[in-house]
């Protein structure tokens, strides 16, 4: 039986979020409001969750909380924190890819599409990237589409664009 996860909630300049993991590393870090109650990060994730309140944390959560407290304010660039991420195979190089994705860059779905040589997959890559369950660190709010506007975000559109403004993307090119 595998150990369960720990599971935590933050504030943020995003609004509240949730985090989940073991010692091997995070497995989850979305924005508050997808059944982020223990019984329903446990289904989403398929393991067994406590809630974490009061309790010592896994050292991958900890480093979480620090780098997303330095991301927020503006000194981190690249979390280094390990990740638990199950998924397919074709899920596995969509949030690889998705993690190449330069600070304060965005690219097309159809560019990631084709970084991974699957030209056309755009609606593909949408869908892995719907399915990443570690928001700001797997950085699937740098992507955008074709023409430069915001589509699709699991933590809402205005979180997207807020990432996206504090990495320095320029508005002016963006949200049209």
């Amino acid at each position: 039986m595998k150990a369960p996860v720990v599971m935590t909630r933050i504030e943020s300049p995003v609004g509240p979020l949730v985090v989940a993991g073991t010692d091997e590393g995070v497995c989850m870090l979305e924005f508050e409001g997808r059944r982020a109650d223990v019984a329903g990060v446990a289904e989403r994730l398929g393991r067994p969750v406590v809630d974490g309140e009061g309790r010592m944390l896994p050292g991958p959560v900890g480093l979480l909380l620090a780098e997303l407290s330095a991301y927020f304010a503006g000194t981190l660039r690249e979390f280094t924190v390990p990740l638990v991420t199950p998924g397919t195979a074709w899920e596995q190089s969509v949030w690889a890819r998705l993690r190449k994705i330069p600070y304060g860059e965005t690219c097309s779905y159809g560019d990631l599409a084709a970084g991974l040589g699957k030209p056309g997959a755009a609606r593909a890559v949408g869908l892995a990237n719907g399915r990443n369950r570690i928001a700001i660190v797997i950085p699937c709010h740098r992507v955008i589409n074709s023409n430069g506007g915001l589509h699709g975000y699991g933590g809402g559109i205005e979180n997207k664009r807020w990432l996206l403004e504090h990495e320095g993307v320029g508005a002016g090119m963006l949200f049209t």
